[in-house]
């Protein structure tokens, strides 16, 4: 089961890869520095309602920052083509998200 602590050192590491500091992070996120920093060290705060900024801001999945690359992520909505096509399905009326799923179905079995 994944810790407060485990999403910290997944932010903190992901962070550093982009060569971000604390207070870059906390200025895109719109949030303290300091409170970046708690998130970082397993103190999560409000860490929940700025998870997909934080996400947006390091360039990674909120799937990875929650579960980071075990098996609980892999079947999940990933970035780019994915995410758009939900986005479409989303903006459709209920009749064509129906359409939409009928031929996903076709599609997927050829």
């Amino acid at each position: 089961m994944n810790t407060p602590h485990d999403i910290g050192t997944r932010i903190r590491a992901a962070r550093r890869d982009r060569g971000l500091t604390q207070d870059e992070l906390a200025d895109t996120v719109g949030v303290s520095r300091s409170a970046v920093a708690q998130w970082e060290t397993g103190r999560t705060g409000q860490i929940t309602g700025n998870l997909s900024r934080i996400a947006a801001a390091l360039e990674v999945n909120v799937e990875y920052l929650m579960h980071g690359d075990d098996k609980r992520a892999a079947g999940e909505v990933r970035q780019g083509d994915e995410l758009a096509l939900l986005r479409l399905y989303r903006e459709c009326e209920p009749e064509d998200r129906q359409m939409l799923l009928r031929t996903a179905r076709r599609l997927a079995r050829h």
